[in-house]
């Protein structure tokens, strides 16, 4: 007995739904918020993100006037002010010296999904890996966590700078700056113990840094942390790159923009969850 059109239709949405739970799942890691498992051929999730969010198409740096030398934000309570120094953003290789979307739709995100018990920072050590002008790692620390703020050697005195500025008085956390070049052993403080979290924004910007920050997300890991990292969408090629070499130790998954901070959002934008496989014995 054949199917009618409507049972057919029927049979395929349901196929499909299927497909889209099997794809979701509530929670990855630390984070107990809904994720979109990042499977297979990376490039998939390339043409899934590119057609869905279309970032080409949107306002880059929407929330952020990286000419000024000074950015504020609403966070935690307080008007943070975060210097910049736009004069050095020509300089090869200098993307930290201000701040881009993706620091602050991360660092809104935290203090979103604290607020809505998606996860608890309090009391728990994080690392942030490439943390620039330092307002992810404040907000944080603001939210009560042990916070080690990492960046390379000439970053760090503009670093340092805004986290004294920032992190003053009543703060339910703390922040300290470390020096860390990727792919360099890291110090023991960073690793004794293993950190709860490693938070990054813009982190993945060409194929050259890709190995080097594997090769430090891998040392800062344990089978209990979680890697939280928020990046411009700038070029496919880069971050399929770094999605199929990721994907040898890390499970991955995406967080769509539904469970961002609501003001703060952005299709430039894109935010994954990673947590380190487990090896057999």
């Amino acid at each position: 007995m054949s199917c009618t059109n409507n049972e057919r239709e029927s049979n395929n949405h349901n196929e499909t739904n299927e497909e889209e739970e099997e794809e979701t799942v509530m929670g990855l890691g630390s984070y107990k918020g809904k994720v979109r498992m990042v499977n297979g051929d990376p490039s998939d999730e390339m043409i899934l993100l590119w057609g869905l969010q279309q970032p080409m198409f949107s306002k880059a740096n929407a929330f952020v006037a990286q000419s000024s030398l000074n950015l504020s934000l609403d966070a935690c309570g307080r008007c943070l002010s975060i210097s910049q120094s736009p004069s050095s953003l020509g300089a090869p290789g200098v993307t930290g010296s201000v701040m881009w979307d993706s620091g602050i739709v991360l660092g809104k995100f935290l203090e979103h999904a604290v607020e809505t018990g998606q996860l608890v920072l309090q009391g728990k050590k994080v690392v942030e890996l490439g943390a620039g002008c330092g307002l992810v790692g404040c907000i944080a620390a603001l939210l009560g966590s042990q916070v080690i703020l990492t960046d390379m050697p000439d970053r760090l005195r503009l670093l340092k700078k805004n986290v004294e500025d920032n992190l003053y008085g009543n703060v339910r956390g703390s922040a300290t700056v470390n020096e860390l070049m990727w792919g360099d052993r890291p110090d023991r403080e960073l690793v004794e113990p293993l950190p709860d979290f490693v938070i990054g924004s813009d982190v993945i910007y060409s194929e050259e840094a890709v190995t080097d920050l594997l090769e430090t997300l891998i040392d800062l890991s344990g089978i209990e942390t979680t890697i939280i990292l928020a990046g411009e969408l700038r070029n496919d090629a880069v971050l399929e790159y770094f999605m199929e070499a990721a994907m040898e130790n890390f499970i991955i998954g995406r967080v769509d923009q539904e469970g961002w901070h609501p003001d703060y959002h952005s299709p430039r934008v894109a935010m994954y969850v990673m947590v380190k496989k487990v090896t057999p014995q």
